[in-house]
């Protein structure tokens, strides 16, 4: 019982760590006009960012399995 709580904790943390790193503040760091490996900064950190959370998602998920 006290590994699922633990579970949703992490998980609605990760869900907050998300609203974080897609909004404003954070994004607007991002939007230059410049290129890492020919795609464009922005579009690389939404990807990046995205993959982050998808990984600490898996992680809390499994972890507690």
């Amino acid at each position: 019982m006290e590994q699922v709580d633990l579970r949703g904790q992490r998980l609605v943390a990760l869900c907050m760590l998300g609203c974080v790193l897609f909004n404003y503040p954070i994004l607007a760091i991002f939007n230059v006009p410049a290129a890492v490996l020919g795609i464009p900064v922005l579009y690389a950190y939404i990807f990046a960012a995205w993959a982050l959370l998808i990984a600490l998602m898996a992680l809390a998920v499994e972890q507690g399995s």
